[in-house]
């Protein structure tokens, strides 16, 4: 139960974490006061607790599959604010008129329904070995093992980013975002799946012989790409145009931002 604890914490724990360290990384280039990853972090861990409580009630709605529904809803609300973020982002990188505290308000929204919908796993995977205490001490061990994993790595990727320039690490960190971002779009898409409002289909391939799921090095990638052993072509499809469809935002943003300058400066 230890190694399996481990794994599933730090596969929950790592996603937010990823996202946590981006988003705090890209604010501390574009000088926004970072205090909003308090409160979102905060938030979350209350709202966890809440969805987390009442998982049982949330799970019967929508025929019996209101957990993989809302969870599915979680997972595409911060995709659309991450696209949000990739866009303000970009146009204050440009030094646009864009407002600090708007910014800041996405950033700690996406941040508190990732740590909602990460947080609330651990919590209802934790109560299901409250009533077996022969089993509750490895599976606390491993949990907290697998929380450090995960915030360590969200520390490393924060220290990283911040170690490059101001221009590499804005450029950088947006491209890892995107990808946590696409990797979540496609997340919706295998929840849905798995409540049969999307069709199943067979998978494309199967990459577990380089890459298991399992492992810490395929958690790593679930986390920053969404990686999928066994993806499907819908899930191929989800993934790949989620992930145009945020950096084309970001660089019309980026297009839209350049031109203005060049009309300023006519």
């Amino acid at each position: 139960m230890l190694l399996t604890s481990v794994i599933f914490v730090l596969r929950e724990v790592l996603e937010a974490a990823l996202l946590l360290s981006l988003l705090l990384s890209l604010s501390k280039r574009l000088s926004i006061v970072s205090s909003w990853a308090f409160i979102a972090i905060v938030t979350g861990i209350l709202g966890a607790a809440v969805y987390g409580f009442n998982i049982d009630i949330v799970s019967e709605w929508f025929e019996g599959v209101g957990q993989e529904v809302v969870n599915a809803a979680l997972q595409m609300a911060i995709y659309v604010l991450l696209c949000i973020v990739a866009i303000l982002a970009m146009r204050r990188h440009q030094d646009r008129p864009v407002s600090e505290n708007v910014l800041a308000v996405v950033m700690a929204i996406s941040v508190a329904l990732a740590i909602v919908r990460e947080g609330s796993e651990v919590m209802i995977y934790l109560s299901g070995f409250l009533q077996a205490r022969d089993l509750l001490v490895p599976v606390l061990a491993g949990s907290a093992i697998g929380a450090g994993i995960g915030v360590s790595a969200g520390a490393v990727f924060y220290y990283s980013l911040l170690s490059l320039k101001r221009r590499a690490a804005v450029i950088v960190g947006g491209l890892l975002l995107s990808l946590v971002a696409a990797g979540m779009a496609a997340q919706v898409a295998q929840l849905l799946i798995q409540a049969d409002w999307l069709p199943s289909q067979y998978p494309v391939w199967d990459s577990s012989w380089l890459v298991e799921e399992n492992s810490v090095s395929g958690q790593l990638l679930y986390a920053l790409i969404g990686y999928e052993s066994t993806p499907t072509p819908l899930h191929l499809i989800v993934h790949l145009s989620s992930f145009v469809i945020i950096i084309f935002l970001a660089m019309a943003a980026g297009r839209s931002g350049t031109a203005s300058l060049e009309n300023a400066h006519a």
